[in-house]
């Protein structure tokens, strides 16, 4: 399987329902009354809510005798679907809990005592984002169901939920929202033990990159030895840092390869950068305006330029016997759709440990962060061939008159009081439009006299929804909004 098929592979988070996600206990009161009183059989429905966790069926055996319990059941059910529901209503945290688990590219599952219409019709009514929902399972059922669905983690605030993870190998999960105290549910088998959903994002986030971090260490380990591409950015930093602790300097080399197209900002903090960690830092030359599809700018450019890229790198590794050229590849990336650059890459064997750890950007810049790396909040850094729209050659001028203008209106909003974050110049031929943080676009347009270090262009606009990666592919279509 390759690593962008595993990554592809989305986690999967279980969530038990009631006293986990949500609180049914005043439907479940109301319920029972109205089945009392249409069936002639006591239930202290207060009694039924506070020992919610088990079926229905379960807990009619403790009032019903057994050959009645499938009649009450339906009778319970039927009054349910309107008084069950709509006194149920969501637990503190739990849409949060359901989005962190989407933000992170997972797929939330419901596996529940409940019957899975019931459960269906609750979760719609509070409007919760839940995924598949899988009802009637309790016990050893609901740990085949997790186990069917690949689930890694599941949260219950049940013992029989605890046990269920336990027996499908998943991670136990306990919020103690319902019957059961800490000391039970440990003793269950929960790993952790949360006051309630609130709590479960920060552990979400915590958990998934220390298993990300585990996976980029294992991959880096089996590589042996890297040349690591190293542009300076957030990505191929935390793939330098990460080699090292993983392999050792002396099995990682830093390349940083020279160009046109590089900001020779750029240059002097990817050799401090490297230095720090005390790896040996090479600077190549690529040329990239000597390959024809490069310099057509079509769609397909960062094709060529990652070809150069690779065919420059790879014989530098074999001469220094290092067994990888690895890039900065992250997840997000390969989810991003038609990426020229990375089949490049993949066409000639580069390694892409942050991909196929499943590491995102933004896991990328938090694990930077815990690892106390001066990129982790770095802006995206992309060559400056991308400032040009595509159909307009890309030239070594271009590129020059690309970046001094860039240089030259970040030190003139410095001069201003404006800091800047991100900023690009796009090149549109004899138009450039200017793209830079939203918070900083009204500012600058107030003070136009503040775009007329952009020089060598026939005309300056500012582009009035700020800076946003892939910009250039709008502005193709709507070049006349800065007019």
């Amino acid at each position: 399987m390759s690593a962008a098929e595993e990554t592809s592979q989305r986690l999967v988070v279980g969530f038990d329902l009631d006293m986990t996600l949500v609180d049914p206990r005043p439907g479940v009161i109301a319920t029972f009354a109205a089945t009392s009183q249409e069936t002639g059989i006591a239930i202290d429905g207060k009694v039924v809510a506070a020992r919610l966790g088990p079926s229905l069926e379960v807990e009619l055996a403790h009032w019903v005798p057994e050959d009645r319990i499938a009649d009450v059941a339906g009778v319970y059910r039927k009054h349910f679907a309107t008084l069950g529901v709509d006194g149920t209503s969501a637990l503190p945290g739990a849409q949060e809990a359901l989005s962190a688990v989407r933000e992170l590219g997972a797929t939330p599952l419901i596996v529940t005592a409940k019957s899975a219409p019931l459960a269906q019709a609750t979760i719609d009514r509070l409007g919760l984002s839940a995924g598949e929902v899988i009802g009637w399972r309790w016990g050893p059922g609901k740990g085949e169901a997790l186990a069917e669905r690949g689930a890694a983690i599941y949260v219950g605030d049940h013992t029989g939920d605890m046990l269920a993870a336990r027996a499908c190998g998943a991670v136990a999960v306990a919020v103690t929202t319902g019957h059961d105290d800490e000391r039970s549910l440990r003793e269950a088998g929960a790993d952790v033990v949360l006051g309630s959903l609130e709590a479960f994002p920060e552990w979400l986030s915590s958990y998934v990159l220390d298993q990300r971090l585990a996976r980029l260490d294992s991959r880096l380990r089996d590589l042996g030895s890297v040349l690591v591409a190293f542009s300076g950015g957030a990505d191929s930093a935390l793939v330098l840092a990460a080699a090292v602790r993983a392999l050792g300097a002396d099995h990682v080399v830093a390349a940083t390869a020279i160009s046109p197209s590089l900001p020779a900002s750029e240059l002097a903090a990817a050799r401090q950068f490297a230095e720090a960690f005390g790896v040996r830092h090479l600077t190549p030359a690529t040329d990239e305006l000597a390959r024809e599809g490069y310099r057509a700018n079509a769609g397909d450019r960062c094709f060529f330029c990652k070809a150069e890229l690779l065919d420059v790198l790879s014989p530098l590794a074999g001469e220094l016997g290092l067994a990888w050229v690895a890039t900065g590849t992250n997840a997000d990336d390969a989810l991003a759709g038609f990426r020229p650059g990375i089949r490049a890459a993949a066409e000639r064997g580069a390694a892409t440990p942050l991909l196929d750890a499943g590491l995102t950007k933004a896991q990328v810049r938090q694990a930077s962060r815990l690892w106390s790396l001066p990129t982790w909040d770095k802006p995206a850094a992309a060559c400056l061939s991308s400032r040009i729209a595509y159909g307009v050659e890309v030239t070594a001028s271009r590129l020059a008159r690309v970046e001094r203008a860039e240089t030259a209106l970040r030190a003139a909003l410095v001069d201003a009081g404006l800091i800047v974050c991100n900023l690009r110049v796009r090149d549109l031929g004899d138009r450039a439009v200017v793209e830079l943080d939203l918070d900083l676009v009204e500012a600058v347009q107030a003070r136009p006299s503040l775009l007329a270090v952009v020089t060598g262009f026939d005309d300056v606009g500012i582009d009035p929804r700020g800076f946003r990666t892939g910009a250039m592919n709008e502005l193709l279509a709507d070049a006349d909004r800065w007019r």
